[in-house]
């Protein structure tokens, strides 16, 4: 079973969860804005990941940040703090696999999960 944490509107997300159903890949599909994240789990996410991956600097949400908040992106308690009050700046869909994380739904992304 996959964690899948994003946006129910978001455009990529609703792709992936389509291409899950059509996969036959089972999946728990969680809006990280109807559900919160925890600190240690977006800590962790972006120890595993680093804030260049997780943190989405090309969106509105980005754009909207404060130059404060968007410098203390750069580093990680900065990225997991910004993150926690605007969960739509992270990059997404997230997979967590359990054993490790994969952010953003392209070819390289869908070979990995097929291979489940």
């Amino acid at each position: 079973m996959i964690d899948v944490y994003g946006l129910k509107n978001c455009d990529t997300c609703k792709k992936a969860i389509q291409w899950l159903g059509e996969t036959g890949i089972q999946y728990v599909f969680h809006d990280v804005r109807a559900e919160a994240l925890t600190a240690a789990q977006v800590a962790t996410w972006v120890k595993e990941l680093g804030s260049a991956t997780l943190v989405n600097r090309r969106g509105t949400t980005w754009r909207k940040l404060s130059p404060d908040d968007q410098a203390k992106a750069g580093t990680a308690d900065g990225a997991r703090n910004v993150i926690l009050a605007n969960p739509s700046v992270m990059k997404r869909p997230v997979f967590d696999l359990g054993h490790e994380r994969l952010v953003g739904f392209n070819d390289d992304i869908q070979a990995a999960l097929r291979q489940l």
